[in-house]
C-alpha cells in the first residue's frame, strides 16, 4: 500500500507543529482528508484514520476503501420514503408479519471481519475475504458484504423467532447495468425449537402450517417479459443444503435469492442448540428492477426528480424513461508488467481493480466495462472498453476524454502498466 501525504497549513510554534492537515491517498484510489492534533516534536504523530459514521478507524495496509464508496454510506436508499427500494422492502415485510418476525433496518454497515466471515464459517482462503472482492477499512474491519454479517448476533439476542434484516451491502464488482458496488439485501430467518414443536406434530408439520398461514399477495410486476424462474443447488458457508432462485431477465438468468437450512454450528454458537433454522437472502435491487421495469441499476442512485417523482409509497408502477442519452465509448489497452518488474513495489493487477479505478474517476458515468485479453505470450496485454453514459444529461466527448486520461494515469502510477497508444 502506498501512502502519499500532502501537507497543508503547516506552521511551527515553540517546537511543535500546529494545525497539520492533509490528504491520504491509498493506491491512488482512496482519498481521505484528515487532521492531526498538536504534538511536540519529540512525540510521534498520531496514526492516520478514516472517519466513517461518526467514528474514527485506523488506516493500515489492508485499507482499500475509495471516497466514491464512503460518500454513499449515508444514503440508505432502503429507508427513503417512496423510493423503489423502500417500496420493495415494505412489500416483502408485509408477507412476514409480527410478532413472529422483527424488522432490523438501520444496522451499521461497518462490521468486524469476525462478524462478516468467521461467525458464518467462511474458510480462511475463501475468495470473498480477498481485498479484490471486499472493501476493507483496515485488517479487522470491513464494510459488510452481506446482511448475514448480523445473523449470529441476531440469533443470539433471541428477541424473536424470526427476523428480517434489510441493509446496504458493499462488494467490489463488475460495472454493468445489473451490478453496482453498493446494493441492498434482505436477510430473512426463522428458528424453531424442536422440543416446542413436538406437541404440534414436529418441526416439518409446524413449518407447513406456518407457510399456509402466511399472507398472500396479488402483485404483478411491470416487466413485459413472462415470468420464468428456476431453482438450482448452491453453496453457502452458513446453510446446508442450499438453493438459489434465478429469474430470466433481459436474455439472461439472474440470481435473485439464496436460501437453505441454517448450519447447526450457528445456533450452537449462539447458545440455542435446540433450535433448527431456515435463512434466505434476497437482492432488493433485482426484485425492484423486475417489479418496476427499471433497466439500469444506476438509476436507483439518481437524484433526478424525473426518476424519484415517478414512485409513490405502497404502489407498483412501471418506470417511464425520461430520456435516453448517447453512449461515449473509450478503449484503453495496456501491457501488464512482467513478474520480475512487478516485484519492485508495484501491486498485482486484478479485473476488479480496473472497475474500482473507473468508478472512482468517473462515478456513475460509467455504464459498463468490457475486457478483451490479447492471445500473446510473455507479457499479458489487456484491453478494456469503457462505456461512458449519463442517465440525466448529454455527456460531451471532451469530458469523457478527461475521464479516460485520468483512468490511464492511475493505471500507470499504481500498477506499472504500459499503455498502448
Amino acid at each position: 500500500m502506498r501512502l502519499a501525504f500532502t501537507p497543508r497549513n503547516l506552521s511551527r510554534t515553540s517546537g511543535a507543529f500546529v494545525g497539520l492537515s492533509g490528504v491520504i491517498r491509498v493506491r491512488g484510489i482512496t482519498q481521505f482528508r484528515f487532521q492531526w492534533r498538536k504534538y511536540s516534536t519529540k512525540e510521534p504523530p498520531s496514526p492516520p484514520t478514516i472517519q466513517l459514521e461518526g467514528r474514527h478507524y485506523l488506516i493500515d495496509e489492508w485499507t482499500n476503501l475509495s471516497s466514491h464508496i464512503s460518500s454513499a454510506l449515508p444514503r440508505k436508499l432502503h429507508l427513503q420514503p417512496s423510493h423503489p427500494l423502500s417500496i420493495t422492502r415494505r412489500l416483502i415485510e408485509s408477507r412476514f408479519p409480527g410478532p413472529t418476525y422483527q424488522y432490523h433496518n438501520d444496522l451499521s454497515p461497518i462490521v468486524s471481519v469476525h462478524q462478516n466471515f468467521d461467525s458464518l464459517g467462511f474458510p480462511i482462503n475463501h475468495p470473498g475475504r480477498s481485498r479484490t472482492d471486499t472493501y476493507y477499512i483496515n485488517k479487522d474491519t470491513v464494510l459488510r458484504t452481506h446482511t448475514s454479517a448480523h445473523q449470529a448476533d441476531t440469533f443470539r439476542s433471541g428477541t424473536s423467532d424470526g427476523f428480517l434484516i434489510s441493509a446496504d451491502v458493499y462488494r467490489r464488482d463488475a460495472i454493468d447495468r445489473s451490478h453496482y458496488p453498493i446494493f441492498h439485501q434482505m436477510e430473512g430467518a426463522r428458528m424453531w425449537s424442536r422440543d416446542a414443536c413436538k406437541a404440534r406434530g414436529g418441526v416439518p408439520a409446524v413449518i407447513r402450517e406456518e407457510i399456509e398461514s402466511m399472507p398472500k399477495h396479488g402483485i404483478n410486476g411491470a416487466s413485459e417479459e413472462p415470468l420464468r424462474v428456476r431453482w438450482v443447488e448452491a453453496y453457502f458457508p452458513f446453510t446446508s443444503p442450499s438453493w438459489e432462485l434465478e429469474v430470466y431477465w433481459q436474455g439472461n438468468w439472474l440470481e435473485l435469492l439464496g436460501c437453505g437450512v441454517v448450519q447447526q454450528s450457528l445456533p450452537k454458537n449462539a447458545d440455542i442448540p435446540d433450535k433448527i433454522g431456515w435463512a434466505f437472502g434476497v437482492g432488493l435491487e433485482r426484485i425492484a428492477m423486475l417489479l418496476f421495469g427499471i433497466p439500469d441499476i444506476r438509476l436507483f442512485w439518481s437524484l433526478d426528480k424525473r426518476f424519484l417523482e415517478q414512485f409513490k409509497e405502497g404502489e407498483i408502477s412501471r418506470f417511464v424513461p425520461f430520456s435516453k442519452f448517447p453512449s461515449c465509448y473509450k478503449d484503453v489497452a495496456f501491457w501488464l508488467p512482467s513478474s520480475s518488474s512487478a516485484a519492485g513495489g508495484q501491486v498485482s493487477f486484478h479485473e476488479n481493480d480496473m472497475m474500482e479505478i473507473v468508478r472512482n474517476v468517473a462515478g456513475d458515468l460509467a455504464e459498463d466495462v468490457d475486457e478483451f485479453t490479447h492471445p500473446n505470450t510473455g507479457r499479458k496485454s489487456l484491453c478494456f472498453r469503457i462505456n461512458y453514459r449519463s442517465l440525466e444529461r448529454t455527456l460531451k466527448n471532451d469530458e469523457a476524454n478527461s475521464l479516460q486520461k485520468a483512468v490511464k494515469r492511475v493505471l500507470v502510477e499504481e500498477f506499472g502498466v504500459e499503455v498502448r497508444g
